[in-house]
């Protein structure tokens, strides 16, 4: 677990550098301070997108251009506007109390020597809505609560310090997400997700990478079909499901429903919620559970091993243990295949 612990925040750093930086040159600042703005529409077909939420009277808008792939720019700023004139449809205008930002490129527009990376940096009220797409880099959005509806085709997604419905999609990039709140639905088709110090409805998808789930608080759903599943101190409901990796949980107080096709489970449970079920297709699994608590086993593997039962009444087999643990209660049904199972008291 460590191993990959240290993977994932490697490449989330990479994945923080790239989208907070900004190459070439600061080609235009607006004010945006008279303008209370409200909701933000912005649409770029070359660089990156950023919303923070600041104080009214600091709200503005920096656009930056580079040239193709990210080369730093040498062109000037007459050469920078005349190819956005001539190659582009941009446009930065705000009313209504909505700021719109255009950056995309002219139908027939193929040359890709004279294409540009152009960003935008934007600050408005914390409390404003955004409906955000680029198909050439990342999206960043902190402080802000509001209805956020994001998506990229090229570049990762970070989230920091928000709450309201959040709903972003990167078929290109890691995920990352922090210290937000409420209804959160992120998916990505080309890396891993890392969430930590979120609460609330919790959505995460990935086909591409491993899923990172620390400080959890709620409903919370975290599907991957390419790579493990590593976190703890999750508290709610979890269910979570890989096809390509092993399971690593701690410090879990809530219902849990975990299963892989492809690797080993194991789950330490500080306090139980209303059901554990873990399942795979014949890898180990260790499970840990408080030892003075009321459970209903239902247990199958190719070989368990356990510490003694005592004031057990049904089943107990080598391959299967079935029945009331403590007077019963909570449901326990794990399942690995013909694996072998591990359960332990604490």
């Amino acid at each position: 677990m460590k191993k990959y612990m240290v993977l994932f925040v490697l490449a989330g750093l990479a994945f923080t550098a790239s989208a907070q930086s900004r190459e070439g040159m600061l080609y235009m600042t607006k004010t945006l301070s008279a303008d209370d703005i409200k909701q933000v529409e912005a649409n770029t077909s070359g660089g990156g997108i950023k919303v923070s939420g600041v104080n009214a009277s600091e709200a503005r808008i920096e656009v930056y251009v580079s040239e193709n792939n990210g080369r730093l720019s040498n062109l000037s700023k007459e050469e920078i506007q005349k190819r956005l004139e001539e190659d582009y449809e941009f446009s930065v205008t705000s009313s209504d109390h909505k700021l719109i930002a255009i950056a995309k490129t002219k139908r027939g527009f193929h040359d890709w020597k004279r294409s540009l990376n152009v960003s935008f940096d934007i600050y408005v009220p914390s409390q404003s809505s955004t409906h955000l797409n680029t198909s050439g880099g990342g999206i960043i959005l902190e402080n802000l609560s509001g209805t956020e509806d994001f998506n990229t085709s090229g570049g990762g997604l970070m989230v920091k310090k928000v709450s309201g419905q959040i709903t972003g999609r990167t078929s290109g990039g890691g995920i990352h997400v922090e210290d937000s709140k409420d209804n959160i639905d992120l998916s990505t088709s080309g890396g891993g997700i890392e969430a930590e110090r979120c609460s609330g409805n919790i959505k995460l998808n990935t086909s591409g990478g491993g899923l990172e789930l620390n400080d959890l608080d709620g409903t919370i759903s975290a599907v991957t079909s390419g790579g493990g599943i590593n976190g703890g101190k999750i508290k709610g409901e979890l269910s979570t499901h890989t096809s390509g990796g092993s399971i690593d949980l701690e410090d879990i107080s809530a219902s849990i429903d975990a299963s892989t096709s492809g690797g080993n489970i194991d789950v330490a449970i500080n306090q139980p919620g209303k059901f554990v079920k873990l399942r795979n297709s014949g890898g180990r699994i260790n499970l840990r559970i408080p030892k003075n608590t009321g459970f209903n086993l239902n247990i199958n593997a190719d070989k368990i091993n356990t510490e003694s039962l005592g004031n057990f009444n049904g089943t107990f087999k080598e391959d299967e243990i079935y029945g009331s643990l403590n007077g019963g209660g909570i449901p326990v049904t794990v399942d690995a295949g013909g694996g072998r199972i591990n359960l332990s008291f604490r």
